[in-house]
């Protein structure tokens, strides 16, 4: 059976001299092989076959028969390593917290253990008509939110 640290150790010099970085790597029983990757100026699907001729040239299908992805990381879909906040830092992020509680705001700061978000809300003030805006800012610990995923904004 190929393995998760066999597909890295082929790929990783390559890799780091692209500055790309591994968002998801999972080997499904039957040696079924899905690789994402990213980096700050995205990934081209060119890229992506570059990647998967180098995991193919390294492997004997008619020892072990393989099915292989490699794939970018997609716009909306769901940070799963700390390069993706990093990548999107200062843009439009959604997140869900663990109670349920989603949220929209600017990813303002990104740390090794937590992320802020600064979120713009309309509030009632009482004596007032009208609603004012107010601008809070939010600290996240990474394992306290279900998801965060950018916001495509035209």
């Amino acid at each position: 059976m190929i393995t998760a640290p066999q597909i890295l150790e082929i790929i990783k010099e390559q890799l780091a001299a692209d500055e790309v970085y591994v968002v998801d790597l999972i080997v499904h029983p039957g040696n079924r092989i899905e690789l994402c990757l990213d980096k700050k100026t995205g990934v081209s699907i060119d890229y992506c076959v570059k990647i998967s001729r180098m995991i193919d040239s390294q492997f004997d299908r008619e020892v072990e028969d393989f099915e292989m992805e490699v794939s970018s990381a997609g716009i909306g879909q769901p940070f799963k390593v700390l390069q993706q906040y990093e990548k999107n830092l200062n843009n439009e992020v959604e997140l869900l917290t663990n109670d349920g509680k989603k949220m929209k705001g600017q990813l303002i700061e990104v740390a090794a253990d937590s992320f802020t978000v600064k979120v713009e809300s309309l509030v009632k003030v009482e004596g007032k008509k009208r609603k004012e805006l107010q601008i809070s800012e939010h600290r996240f610990a990474y394992d306290a939110v279900k998801y965060v995923k950018d916001i495509v904004v035209f």
